[in-house]
């Protein structure tokens, strides 16, 4: 081992080489901070800090979003927070798009000012467009689990949430199993948000059926089993629930993510006492995707949006709106979060179940071939 008065020589000796060196060089280039550096900046360190990086962006002045209903994980106040805060315009289209609209409008519109700058995509969608993504770690990078992001930077988990039943209280029992749906006392009245063959939402439903029914992530034949069973008992309501059909009471019992059903209690508080569960024992997981794209024309205002997003305040904000942020642990344990609304998240019995890429293509290869059959 190098002693310590040897180690301090050398440092001596290499400090000393540094600074001729230094004094021979040019001194090294700063960034300007403009959007061609913001186009290749991976972290703020490249632009030289956060407020080189708040700078070029509100020179740019505007940021296209997509696919971001206002009323889904409270992104209308989300966006209103960051005009406020940077008085960036931000210019949202296709509120109600799907993950794919957001790849295909990013290809149809590629090299155009309207172009999408950012992308909050669904898992499956995402890891078959990374090249579409531009490496970027944000401030707080650090606080995310590793599982939950690319090690480049590339993507990054957001905000996610679990499976859950939300029901009208003034109608039926709340349902603490999922095979609590088969009593009498849900007949024709439990819904599933959408065709599981198309909607994500509908397709994790079935899984969280098939966990809560002796199924397995590898495995989802039971839960196409129990829709079969739950049509028959009479129970099953074929039709798609919307804010809508949950206010009039047209379905009563919703299968949908609980963020969503959360933000239904929410939003119906005084007209309806809607309440959200997570079945014991059948905890289905899922987070989004956040990027930056590559051929984002508004580069600069595309980074300081995924700051704002991980940042605390743009953390709770999605708490707020009932998802489950993906900072959310480390914020808890420094003091950060909202544990109001922390503590107000529907309560999760048993270890939550995160399917893999080759899980999902397995449970959607025998959804389309064995739902049709199953309800028809």
């Amino acid at each position: 081992m190098q002693s310590l008065v040897a180690r301090g020589a050398a440092l001596i000796a290499a400090s000393t080489l540094a600074l001729g060196v230094a004094a021979c060089s040019p001194p090294p280039k700063k960034s300007s901070g403009s959007s061609a550096d913001a186009a290749k900046a991976t972290s703020v360190a490249d632009l030289g800090g956060l407020d080189k990086l708040v700078a070029a962006a509100k020179k740019e002045g505007q940021l296209n979003v997509i696919a971001l209903p206002p009323d889904w994980a409270n992104y209308g106040e989300i966006i209103k927070g960051f005009t406020q805060k940077y008085g960036i315009k931000v210019n949202s289209a296709q509120p109600d798009a799907s993950s794919q609209d957001e790849i295909n409008a990013a290809n149809q519109l590629k090299g155009q000012a309207n172009a999408p700058d950012v992308f909050d995509l669904g898992g499956a969608v995402a890891s078959a467009n990374v090249a579409k993504f531009a490496p970027y770690k944000v401030t707080t990078w650090g606080d995310i689990p590793d599982a939950l992001k690319d090690a480049n930077g590339t993507w990054v988990n957001d905000y996610g949430g679990y499976m859950s039943i939300g029901y009208d209280s003034a109608k039926v029992p709340a349902p603490q199993t999922v095979t609590d749906l088969l009593k009498p006392e849900y007949k024709g009245k439990v819904a599933l948000n959408g065709d599981p063959t198309q909607a994500g939402a509908a397709f994790s439903g079935v899984v969280m059926v098939a966990l809560g029914n002796g199924g397995s992530a590898d495995d989802i034949s039971k839960g196409v089993d129990f829709f079969s069973q739950l049509k028959k008992a009479g129970n099953f309501l074929p039709v798609d629930p919307t804010p809508a059909t949950i206010e009039s009471g047209q379905t009563p019992v919703v299968i949908d993510w609980d963020y969503l059903n959360v933000a239904q209690g929410a939003k119906l508080k005084g007209k309806m006492d809607w309440k959200t569960v997570v079945p014991d024992n059948a905890v289905l997981g899922s987070y989004y995707v956040q990027a930056v794209s590559a051929d984002a024309p508004h580069p600069a205002a595309a980074r300081l949006w995924e700051e704002y997003l991980y940042s605390d305040e743009g953390q709770n904000l999605w708490l707020k709106g009932g998802a489950r942020p993906v900072r959310a642990d480390a914020m808890d344990k420094a003091g950060k979060i909202d544990k109001t609304a922390y503590d107000a998240l529907p309560k999760a019995t048993g270890k939550p179940v995160f399917l893999t890429d080759e899980q999902t293509k397995k449970a959607k290869d025998y959804l389309t071939a064995n739902w049709a059959k199953a309800i028809g």
